[in-house]
């Protein structure tokens, strides 16, 4: 592969089809005015899209377009560079504004298992586009696809401050599960709207994991039952969609300044943690066996908060570890393949 081919084979973490205005989009590109505002602008990120690749190139090229560098409260985090992952070596090539071509030095990673994919990371807060994809010093193939895990959430999930895409918590479980992790954590935002529900319920899955609540604390205030009932339709709507998929319920990690103080309509981060954790009790108390929970509060300390409320890197490695050991237990428990031709060990 020396002349330009196109990327779409070697993409992961699409589930739906790319528009012009969109080319890898986090929410279905025709249901976005159903949405909240605030959801839409996160979907349009392309976080946790990125390219898996198999073969001995010494150097991948890529040509592509990016149409923003305002990145935010999350800066460098949000992701500006291109960056090839195999083990525990990285490559980064920085991207710039408008049309580039990276290149990327494969034969820096060292000595590389072929048979193992490098993940290459998008500069997602720029919100590229990958226009082509060269090999060069050797041969480059997709990597096959590993069975997807749709991760719903907010901005933990998405990745919030960790320092770069690769570090988010679904990126580090899924690149050692051989997983084709979905990122659908909405920042600012994921407050169990059945939308999004409805949309995890519309594409194939082979797990979902589901990890929201702290911004029905802040941003807009939940009552404990507003939010006991939206968790219960949300579950409910994702499981119709989806009757035999393993489901992983991951309630709200530690946030110290919500935990005993109450929002406006009286409910504490606490009691909103327990409102989700009972509904995850309940219905497998009444016969769902494919729901699985993971109690959020102890999994990372304040130390892990950088800013009091996203983890940074130790921390999303902490939350990789916990509730991707949960994800990989509830694919065993349905029957499903964990570890690819492709996986890592931990």
């Amino acid at each position: 592969m020396t002349a330009g081919s196109a990327p779409e084979p070697f993409l992961r973490g699409c589930a739906w089809p790319g528009t012009d205005e969109l080319p890898y989009p986090r929410a279905d590109p025709a249901d976005l005015d159903r949405l909240p505002g605030d959801t839409v602008a996160t979907a349009r990120l392309p976080v946790g899209v990125r390219l898996e690749l198999l073969g001995d190139a010494d150097v991948l090229e890529l040509d592509y377009e990016t149409v923003t560098d305002d990145l935010g409260y999350r800066g460098d985090g949000a992701g500006t560079a291109f960056t090839a992952v195999a083990g525990d070596a990285r490559v980064v090539v920085p991207a710039r504004l408008g049309p580039g071509t990276a290149r990327l030095a494969l034969d820096e990673l060292g000595d590389r298992d072929a048979d193992r994919p490098v993940v290459l990371y998008l500069p997602e807060g720029m919100r590229p586009t990958v226009l082509a994809v060269r090999a060069f010093g050797g041969a480059l193939e997709p990597a096959p696809r590993g069975p997807r895990w749709l991760a719903y959430g907010d901005s933990i999930t998405e990745g919030w401050i960790a320092s770069g895409p690769p570090g988010a918590w679904p990126a580090v479980a899924g690149r050692r599960l051989g997983l084709d992790v979905v990122n659908l954590g909405y920042a600012g935002s994921a407050r169990g709207e059945i939308v999004s529900a409805e949309h995890l319920a519309g594409v194939d899955a082979d797990v979902v994991s589901i990890s929201h609540g702290t911004n029905c604390w802040s941003r807009i205030p939940f009552s404990v039952a507003m939010f006991r009932e939206q968790t219960r339709a949300f579950l409910e709507v994702v499981r119709q969609g989806h009757p035999d998929t393993p489901i992983v319920v991951t309630s709200p990690i530690l946030r110290p300044d919500a935990e005993t103080t109450p929002n406006r309509l009286g409910a504490t981060l606490e009691d909103l943690r327990a409102a989700m954790e009972a509904v995850a009790r309940e219905r497998i108390a009444d016969g769902d066996r494919r729901i699985s929970l993971v109690e959020g509060r102890d999994l990372i300390g304040p130390d892990d908060l950088p800013d009091g409320i996203h983890p940074g890197d130790r921390g999303h490695a902490r939350l990789a570890a916990t509730f991707g050991d949960a994800v990989a237990a509830a694919l065993r428990g349905a029957g499903g393949e964990v570890e690819s031709a492709y996986a890592r060990p931990p």
